[in-house]
């Protein structure tokens, strides 16, 4: 089971941290992404954490999103800076590759 937090609405330029909690045995031994659905468009992948902790981020988020993981606390994080209202989607994590019923997402808002 997949539970996102931690979104919100907040003007241009401010900041975010999401967080995912992961249900089951099986997070440490997988890779992981942050994808996200804008209204009207595709969910797409902008962020991505391998088992070994190599990250890779879309070109959009790059330098501004970042990636990271608790396998411990099976949890999953993703921290966001200078927010633009083209970040405005839904925020889910997932496995990278072979997906897991999707869960709970969480609603990220950037306007003024």
């Amino acid at each position: 089971q997949l539970q996102a937090s931690g979104g919100g609405s907040v003007q241009p330029g401010g900041s975010l941290t999401l967080s995912c909690a992961v249900s089951g045995s099986f997070f440490s031994i997988n890779d992981w992404a942050w994808y996200r659905q804008a209204p009207g468009k595709q969910r797409e992948s902008v962020a991505s954490v391998s088992r070994g902790g190599n990250t890779n981020y879309a070109d959009s988020v790059k330098g501004r999103f970042t990636i990271s993981r608790d396998n411990a606390r099976r949890r999953l994080y993703l921290q966001i800076r200078s927010l633009k209202p083209e970040d405005t989607a839904v925020y889910f994590c997932n496995k990278l590759g072979p997906l897991a019923p999707w869960g709970r997402g969480t609603q990220v808002t950037v306007s003024s």
